[in-house]
């Protein structure tokens, strides 16, 4: 009787993976074959500012911001056609000796400087972020991190083109560079999983989320987000609330484009990559009830199908479990390989069975930092 039952849940739950990776993940499976050509550079392109929030990032910025600075976006007599921001968020470091030796060598480099004692009207990253949208003169922002670099001198152009085209919001992706080790590897596939899952969402018309460190939007919609209820709620997650609260099917374009990545170094330690999640993780209670349902429908049916899985691996119904198990895991691994192969991961491969069981217990980990409120703070 209770092999029947988990047999039941399990039929369940493989449904609904099933039905979910149909409706939601098949849609990269197009946007793999042409990701480059749906938001071709006008030929008149309009002024962007880059906007970075650092703290204590002196040495990140020396490495990246060159390349940022170094990109491929000028008007018809040759000069840069982009302000880079950089807001200086009260660091002891020297990070402020590093941007003024780079603002001798580039005119279109800036830096705004928050001092320990400021009074702050948002919380955390947010302030910082406020405070570079007021020093910027252009309508159309691009959002990175101090420790990400443009994966090509053309990033700016491409993760811009959406919005000289009438879009509000160009939703990016922000990858890790591979290193040797399992925490890397964790790192870059669950990232790549992410990946998915939003752009597959954009894709739906459903936006609900993007990556800070490759966002770009108009002035007027961030500004917009910061006067929202829940702006303030979280010293961090500004990049979801953004698209949580003002993207919509028809504002909002997904930019897969392989020269408008970025890319930064995952984390190296298992303590600070689960702060890192912590934080990130803090924004999804406050997605759109219909988005938190479907995500969680989704986190549901995969624990339940993992779960029951095992639980009747010695019972009568083995053989017919292990075909659907196998028909679910070519769908779901079929899907996989696409993407990586658009985000160039394809040596994650290999490791798709292993983090496929091992997402069940990051989220049963992690659960109660999704659920429940999260006071860290942007360092």
């Amino acid at each position: 009787m209770i092999s029947q039952l988990i047999f039941v849940l399990f039929l369940i739950a493989a449904l609904i993976q099933c039905g979910y990776a149909l409706y939601f993940f098949a849609r990269i499976i197009s946007r793999a074959q042409t990701p480059n050509s749906q938001f071709p550079i006008p030929n008149s392109p309009k002024p962007v500012t880059i906007i970075i929030c650092a703290k204590n990032e002196a040495q990140n910025l020396k490495r990246n911001l060159p390349l940022i600075l170094a990109q491929r976006y000028t008007n018809e007599a040759g000069k840069p056609l982009y302000e880079v921001i950089v807001v200086n968020d009260a660091s002891d470091d020297d990070t402020a000796a590093v941007l003024q030796q780079l603002e001798q060598q580039y005119d279109h480099l800036w830096d705004v400087v928050i001092s320990p004692n400021e009074e702050r009207m948002f919380k955390g990253k947010k302030f910082a972020l406020s405070k570079g949208l007021q020093r910027a003169s252009n309508e159309y922002i691009l959002l990175t991190d101090a420790d990400c670099a443009p994966s090509s001198p053309d990033w700016l152009s491409a993760m811009v083109a959406p919005l000289l085209h009438g879009k509000q919001i160009s939703i990016g992706y922000g990858g890790y560079r591979k290193a040797p080790g399992l925490l890397n590897a964790f790192t870059r596939w669950e990232t790549l999983h992410t990946f998915l899952q939003y752009s597959a969402y954009a894709l739906a018309g459903k936006p609900y989320m993007a990556v800070g460190r490759n966002l770009a939007c108009t002035k007027s919609i961030l500004q917009r987000a910061q006067r929202s209820d829940i702006w303030n709620k979280l010293p961090t997650g500004d990049d979801d609330i953004l698209v949580s609260t003002m993207a919509t099917r028809d504002n909002t374009a997904l930019v897969t484009d392989r020269n408008a990545f970025t890319y930064t170094d995952a984390k190296t330690s298992w303590l600070y990559w689960i702060e890192q999640k912590k934080r990130h993780l803090s924004a999804g209670k406050y997605y759109k009830p219909g988005v938190k349902a479907l995500l969680g429908v989704y986190a549901m049916s995969h624990a339940i199908l993992w779960l029951s899985f095992i639980g009747l691996l010695f019972t009568t119904f083995l053989k017919i479990v292990l075909v659907l198990m196998a028909a679910r895991c070519l769908v779901y691994w079929a899907v996989w390989m696409i993407s990586a192969a658009l985000i160039k991961e394809e040596s994650l491969w290999f490791t798709f069975p292993f983090f496929d069981f091992a997402w069940m217990l990051y989220n049963f980990a992690f659960s109660p930092y999704i659920i429940w409120k999260n006071k860290k703070q942007w360092t």
